[in-house]
């Protein structure tokens, strides 16, 4: 597809994107990977969270073929992708001080596992205060985000601070501030958002490296199959039945 197309521009702009990624958050992807494997070994649970569209990235990590079994949606009702109406709702639930508190007070996560925080601009209270209660608990956090908000924007939480200032780890996505790839003359907005792209390759990698240390370390990583493959069911309920105790999504 020719670079002169808003399509071909597009791709080389993502691609360019994922490239950066693998190159520069090299060595955090390892740290991540590294991790939660260790948080899979020591007996904990691990859980992923994101508000709005950076939930697209935390969702496709669990129960998903391929995937780590242990990988639980930790649900903010109303705030998981755009599904409540009105969808403006799940913006607006974000920026909700107190929220946070209250969704990890209800939830089955405890010290010693291990969460997936997914902003792009880590700049509203929800993601801010659910790192910051997390690690109270004594729960781990890696926390998925664009650097660049926080030099760029103010935050909306009352401390001023980012999701990337309450985290054991942090991945940068690179993404630009407005999470738009493509400009033209002819058109008054930026379009063309890679973040669902890049952060979502960002945590298949993650994935990956958490696999292979699991696997290096002599632990036959807890993998889901594809369904759609003879024995991929069969398969699954074995894993089920082996971390029953770890897996909430089938509850």
């Amino acid at each position: 597809m020719s670079d002169r197309t808003l399509a071909g521009q597009f791709f080389d702009a993502a691609i360019g994107l994922l490239q950066r990624v693998r190159d520069e958050e090299a060595a955090s992807i390892t740290a991540a990977g590294t991790l939660l494997a260790d948080t899979v070994a020591g007996g904990g649970r691990l859980f992923a969270f994101g508000a709005g569209h950076s939930s697209l990235a935390a969702q496709d990590v669990v129960y998903r073929a391929g995937g780590l079994a242990l990988m639980n949606l930790l649900a903010v009702p109303g705030a998981v992708g755009v599904d409540v109406m009105p969808a403006t709702l799940g913006s607006a639930l974000e920026r909700v001080d107190g929220l946070a508190a209250a969704v990890l007070d209800s939830s089955p996560i405890r010290s010693g596992d291990a969460l997936v925080i997914v902003s792009l601009s880590g700049r509203n209270a929800l993601p801010v205060e659910m790192a910051v209660n997390a690690r109270a608990l004594g729960v781990k956090v890696i926390g998925v985000t664009s650097v660049a908000y926080a030099t760029e924007t103010t935050s909306r939480h009352v401390s001023g601070t980012y999701l990337k200032d309450h985290c054991d780890l942090v991945l940068d996505s690179k993404i630009a501030v407005g999470d738009a790839e493509l400009t033209l003359d002819t058109v008054p907005a930026p379009f063309a958002p890679a973040s669902t792209v890049v952060t979502t390759a960002l945590l298949q990698a993650v994935m990956a490296t958490t696999a292979g240390v699991l696997a290096d370390r002599g632990i036959e990583p807890p993998l889901l199959r594809s369904g759609n493959v003879d024995g991929g069911h069969e398969w699954n309920g074995l894993v089920f039945e082996q971390y029953a105790d770890r897996i909430f999504y089938r509850r």
